[in-house]
């Protein structure tokens, strides 16, 4: 619940951001000058991509939490079980080894969202981010396109 919280003031934050920045991205539209516009037009833009940043990355992560809820209560999900060094990160080694069983997993299973989950999740312990999230992604839309076919 406290990460939600600090999501929401975060969003807030971005969303009030964006307002302004718009709000002067229009008072450069109405200007009279052509390069005000022009400044304006690029200023304005800005928001709007934001904005759809913003909706993309809050619905990416409302479905990958209905995902893991799913997994959870069919007691599959993966388990945070690697060792950690004194600062709190995760033994490379450790979730590098873990990750292969993942991998083998997926592999064995490739229309199963559930795989593709687990192996996001050790792509993410062993610090792939980008593969982490693209991984995810492809559960997602497994998981979604499983639903539409039902």
């Amino acid at each position: 619940m406290k990460t939600k919280i600090w999501v929401f003031l975060v969003v807030l934050l971005l969303v009030f951001y964006l307002v302004v920045t718009a709000h002067r991205g229009w008072i450069l539209l109405m200007a009279p000058e052509a390069t005000a516009k022009i400044l304006g037009a690029a200023i304005f833009l800005l928001p709007v991509v934001g904005l759809w940043a913003l909706v993309r990355e809050i619905s990416f992560g409302a479905r990958m939490e209905k995902l893991a809820k799913i997994l959870a209560a069919e007691g599959r999900l993966p388990e945070d079980t690697l060792p950690r060094t004194p600062a709190g990160r995760i033994v490379r080694d450790a979730a590098d080894a873990e990750f292969e069983k993942y991998k083998a997993e997926a592999e064995a299973a490739p229309d199963d969202w559930r795989s593709w989950f687990r192996l996001s999740c050790a792509y993410d312990a062993a610090g792939d981010r980008r593969r982490a999230r693209k991984s995810m992604r492809d559960a997602i839309a497994m998981y979604r396109s499983k639903r539409v076919e039902a």
